[in-house]
């Protein structure tokens, strides 16, 4: 039986992602997702709870209230969540620390227990956004106002260790969707020269383009990158949906993401 792969949304929390899936999959029973998320630059950690559908059923993932939700470090300092609205459960006073791990731990009102860990890596130094003509990608447009351009994040990749990535984009204020994930398999200790593809978002002159750059863990990596490639997105991505590889114990999907966080925003010259 095939499983149900759900989307997690990237929203005001920083969480990531972001499209549903439309494939034919079979019924089964709902389970608990979770998309938690903590980093160094904001003071608030937030977790939300909800339950799978069927893929025949209208998308209202059910909210799971009542749920016990506590964030221990690595010090040993744990950090009650409050749900704050249904399903959603918040910490305002926790702050990443760079090289700490998280442990997460949900209890739901059933007595369930689901338990997963993230440490916050170290950021890379994320220096501005260059950008590349779409050229032979771009159908059509043969004037200056009709260019459009992909992004490519600068920065150098530290050579001494693995690094993980993950980007979202931002367009005028319009959330691009696409799951973007790097590793540094193929520029390590370079200059990354990759841009950001995306085929649905289009970046003219003028625009005013925001990107976020987290440094994450390999286990948020390889959750993202399962992720992508069970929805299509990617050049490897396979053609039975699959769930993606969840940090997660206790058989809940979804994720916990500690990231270290960098903002850049600046207008395509």
């Amino acid at each position: 039986m095939k499983n149900i792969l759900f989307i997690i949304l990237c929203s005001v929390f920083m969480l990531a992602c972001e499209k549903e899936i439309e494939v034919d999959l079979n019924n089964t029973n709902p389970q608990l997702v979770i998309e938690a998320t903590l980093d160094n630059q904001q003071d608030t950690a937030t977790v939300r709870l909800t339950r799978s559908v069927n893929f025949s059923d209208a998308n209202d993932f059910p909210a799971v209230s009542g749920a016990l939700v506590v964030i221990t470090d690595s010090e040993g300092t744990s950090y009650p969540l409050t749900e704050t609205a249904p399903g959603i459960y918040q910490n305002t006073g926790l702050r990443g620390v760079v090289g700490y791990t998280y442990f997460l731990s949900v209890t739901t009102p059933d007595g369930q227990i689901f338990t997963a860990e993230s440490t916050l890596p170290a950021p890379v130094p994320f220096d501005g956004v260059d950008f590349l003509v779409r050229g032979a990608f771009q159908p059509g447009g043969n004037s200056d106002s009709d260019t459009t351009f992909f992004a490519i994040p600068r920065f150098f990749d530290p050579a001494d260790e693995p690094n993980q990535y993950r980007f979202t984009q931002t367009v005028n204020g319009l959330r691009d969707h696409e799951i973007i994930v790097r590793n540094d398999n193929v520029f390590n200790g370079k200059v990354n020269e990759q841009p950001i593809f995306s085929p649905d978002l289009d970046i003219y002159r003028g625009d005013t383009l925001r990107v976020e750059m987290m440094c994450i863990d390999q286990s948020v990596y390889n959750y993202f990158f399962s992720l992508s490639q069970s929805i299509g997105n990617g050049p490897n991505a396979s053609a039975t949906p699959a769930n993606p590889v969840s940090n997660i114990q206790g058989g809940a999907l979804g994720y916990f993401s500690a990231y270290s966080l960098q903002v850049v925003e600046q207008v395509v010259e």
